[in-house]
């Protein structure tokens, strides 16, 4: 695996050489640090305890920290000059920043963020914007831009940002990197600048903002992980249901089918078949979260125009305006700064909220909280994509719209509004830039969450990659492999007793593929449970024509065939069944009673 992930860093073009071949292509100077860094600085980790303890966990690592984290005897800039000119030197270091370096790791600098840390984009109208390594002519995604960029230059290996809306998992899914949001609630926030305090944690103002962090490498990712949230040794455990949002993948501009499937192929291949769903996520929204529609009713005047992942993200953005005018309105109009166009508009949103739009936001959120865990209890797993389209070019008119911030961070408000975990896990390219899925696990299961991500990634990529040259040959999903899937989704809709939704699923495979005696045979099942009996005799016909020996064939149509009467028929059925399963109790009891009525 490390010899693996070297070669995808030395693709990005990380020596002097990849600088100048950058430079060249987008006309402009590339700095030698990409524009990561506001600030070199170095704190160095304890001495090793003497044997026979453990060194420190994360011993030889290094780490950059995004310029909301405060170090003693420095100006924390929060992205803004005229914030650092009216602020004071921190009197003390990060909880956060401490807890790391007393791990063993060594601090080397502090990273660029958006303006106060609010934008989504990473353009930045004081410093140069940091380059993105992966897509160097797109956007490095925001708030926390420097710190993407510092671990996918390979600068260092992990960093902190700061994740109310998605400042960290869109910068990592731009960037091609592995991205962490803890749940709220679970990592200090102490000696963080607060940018949406009820975002950002699970109280409303009780608390600070909370931190994530960046890695190339999942172990390294998890070794943070342990380090910070401080939970005591348990047993790995596997998932035991893992949701894969179909309507969510639907939306995407890159291949969405491409990255669902290899993340059900790597499930199959770890877990099992057995423990994957399919869900429209709308379709559960809309059903689970009644206040959405309270709150498109009252933003858009009865008129529904967005799908529930944007009306989430409008409310999550809402609530962040609100907080954030909270935090530093009176500095913002005592200091006068010049800010970026963005703030400036939204702060002038923020005035017009009420607080009935905030406890309509509130609504949102616990129901939200609700409906995540009744979605995946304990040990399960929501996929989703971590971006709805990949990065924009830098300068785009479109990233300064409410549109942008909103479609940018769309599947992040799932997360963000439950206050669950979520990691962001790069898959590869499309069109030249980072594609990434996002795996979300409920309030609390943030180690349940890094533990399944270490397993997974090694069957993850290599899924991808089998993908990726699948869809390169022009065969990226053959017939049969979306008749597969549309078969699944089929079993899983049976399961849940939605038998016409069943029946629409294993025709789609039926139209792909009408070769297998199997999706024939399961639909002839859902038309017996609907009583569709001569539709069911005649599935059930045709499997057999394509496969003599589907005992499960022979069972349904004789089952059928006993509704419509035709006995002697039913009794030929299930006695052939007999012969080719000798030991099948159902065949057996069925012949005897028809036989014992009909001898």
């Amino acid at each position: 695996m490390a010899s693996q992930s070297a070669n995808l860093w030395v693709l990005l073009g990380l020596g002097l050489a990849g600088i100048l071949i950058m430079t060249r292509k987008l006309k402009k100077a590339v700095k030698a640090d990409f524009g990561a860094f506001v600030e070199r600085l170095k704190l160095l980790p304890p001495p090793q305890p003497p044997p026979p303890k453990a060194p420190h966990p994360l011993t030889g690592l290094s780490f950059a920290i995004s310029d909301v984290f405060d170090v003693n005897g420095f100006v924390t800039g929060f992205g803004n000059p005229d914030w650092s000119r009216t602020h004071e030197p921190a009197s003390q270091t990060s909880t956060v920043v401490t807890t790391l370096v007393e791990g063993g790791a060594t601090c080397t600098g502090r990273t660029v963020v958006d303006d106060m840390a609010f934008g989504i984009s990473g353009e930045q109208i004081h410093f140069d914007t940091p380059t993105n390594p992966a897509a160097p002519a797109q956007i490095p995604g925001g708030s926390s831009s420097g710190a993407a960029v510092a671990v996918a230059a390979n600068f260092v290996d992990f960093s902190l940002g700061t994740d109310a809306v998605g400042g960290v998992r869109v910068p990592a899914a731009y960037c091609g990197v592995l991205g962490f949001r803890p749940s709220h609630g679970t990592v200090s926030h102490t000696g963080i600048i607060p940018v949406s305090a009820s975002l950002d944690t699970v109280a409303f103002s009780e608390f600070g903002p909370t931190a994530g962090w960046f890695a190339r490498d999942p172990s390294i990712l998890r070794r943070v992980g342990h380090v910070l949230l401080q939970v005591p040794f348990a047993a790995q455990r596997n998932p035991r249901n893992v949701v894969i949002a179909d309507d969510c993948f639907q939306l995407l501009k890159s291949p969405g089918d491409r990255v669902s499937q290899a993340v059900t192929k790597a499930v199959e291949k770890l877990f099992g078949r057995q423990i994957l769903r399919h869900e429209n996520l709308e379709a559960y929204l809309n059903s689970k979260v009644p206040s959405l529609k309270l709150f498109a009713d009252k933003k858009f005047n009865g008129e529904r125009k967005s799908s529930s992942t944007n009306l989430l993200a409008y409310a999550m953005h809402m609530l962040r305006r609100h907080e954030f005018k909270q935090n530093h309105l009176e500095w913002i109009n005592a200091a006068k700064p010049n800010l970026d166009p963005v703030i400036s508009s939204q702060m002038q949103g923020a005035l017009e909220i009420t607080d009935t739009n905030i406890d309509s936001c509130h609504a949102i959120r616990n129901e939200m909280r609700s409906a995540l865990n009744d979605l995946l209890k304990d040990d399960g797993i929501l996929v989703i994509p971590t971006v709805a389209e990949p990065p924009p070019k830098t300068g785009a008119k479109e990233i300064q719209s409410e549109d942008y911030q909103i479609r940018s961070c769309s599947f992040s408000s799932i997360a963000s509004m439950s206050g669950g975990c979520q990691v962001c896990v790069p898959v590869g390219f499309h069109d030249k830039c980072p594609i990434s899925v996002s795996f979300v696990a409920r309030q609390g299961g943030d180690r349940f969450l890094l533990d399944t991500i270490q397993t997974m990634y090694a069957d993850l990529q290599e899924q991808a990659e089998l993908a990726t040259k699948s869809s390169a040959s022009g065969n990226a999903l053959s017939k049969e492999t979306s008749a597969e899937m549309a078969k699944e989704k089929g079993n899983q809709a049976f399961k849940e007793k939605q038998w016409q939704k069943a029946i629409g699923f294993y025709t789609e495979a039926i139209k792909l593929n009408g070769n297998s005696a199997t999706y024939f045979s399961n639909r002839a099942a859902a038309h017996l449970e609907m009583a569709n009996f001569l539709q069911a005799e005649a599935d059930s016909s045709k499997a057999i024509d394509l496969d003599k020996k589907n005992v499960k064939a022979y069972l349904r149509r004789g089952t059928a065939r006993e509704m419509l009467g035709y006995y002697k028929e039913a009794i030929e059925d299930f006695r052939y069944a007999l012969v080719l399963e000798p030991t099948n109790k159902r065949a057996s009891l069925s012949a005897d009673r028809l036989k014992k009525w009909f001898p």
